[in-house]
């Protein structure tokens, strides 16, 4: 996917405690969302969300359990926490958090970053190296035909890109809603395999031999921890 999107999604549930993880994820961001209203009709940034969660295969009592939990106004009370660094090979990592308790967010995290040959830094480390971006990838072979279809409609793009039939859309976060709009009416079967906003990486480290075992666990240290809700990095595997 070239700077393609990544986040610890991407390593889908293998196991029932895995998938239990995700199911609790989604969970606490759907809360957090639907405190912004509970009707998707009128809370864009919910509906995204309840889709996105759909195709993750999340059942639908989770998410339904977390809208009402919203609607009733109690419930447990979570804070955004971020933390960045560096993996394996010198890769530039941001690990996003929901949290609530703090201090324990924090020992995971940096248990996950000192046994795993990384290092966690302060507040902007190597956050000025990622963009704050809405992010759309879908099966397809004409990117200068989606370019033109947003640039007609006026979205802001930032860049359209075309790898191995995967089209990737980048653009600010402001033009989430509008950019997916306009894919969607026109293109109505579009099946969007990403469609969320993700800091993406200006540049990308290459990690070979050693330094792509310590990264897979690293990555599988975080995704253990129960707080973490993304992970976004600028690591590009080569085996070869």
């Amino acid at each position: 996917m070239g700077r393609a999107y990544q986040n610890k999604k991407e390593s889908m549930a293998k196991t029932a405690g895995q998938k239990t993880r995700i199911y609790s994820r989604y969970g606490k961001e759907i809360y957090i969302c639907a405190k912004g209203g509970v009707d998707p009709d009128g809370n864009l940034a919910l509906r995204s969300l309840i889709a996105r969660a759909k195709k993750d295969q999340v059942p639908a009592h989770v998410i339904e359990r977390a809208i009402e939990k919203a609607r009733g106004g109690g419930g447990e009370d979570y804070d955004t926490a971020r933390y960045e660094g560096f993996g394996p090979g010198g890769c530039m990592v941001i690990v996003d958090c929901l949290t609530d308790n703090g201090n324990r967010t924090f020992t995971q995290v940096r248990q996950a970053f000192v046994k795993n040959d990384a290092k966690l830094g302060s507040p902007g480390t190597v956050g000025h190296m990622f963009e704050h971006q809405a992010v759309f990838v879908f099966d397809g072979d004409d990117d200068e035909a989606i370019l033109e279809r947003l640039m007609m409609a006026d979205v802001d793009v930032a860049d359209v890109e075309l790898e191995d039939g995967i089209i990737s859309v980048f653009a600010p976060v402001s033009e989430f809603n509008n950019a997916r709009t306009v894919l969607t009416e026109a293109f109505p079967e579009i099946d969007f395999k990403v469609e969320n906003l993700a800091f993406v990486p200006q540049t990308m480290t290459e990690l070979t031999g050693e330094d792509i075992e310590s990264f897979e666990k690293f990555l599988a240290a975080l995704d253990d921890c129960d707080d973490v809700q993304n992970v976004y990095h600028n690591a590009e595997i080569n085996e070869e």
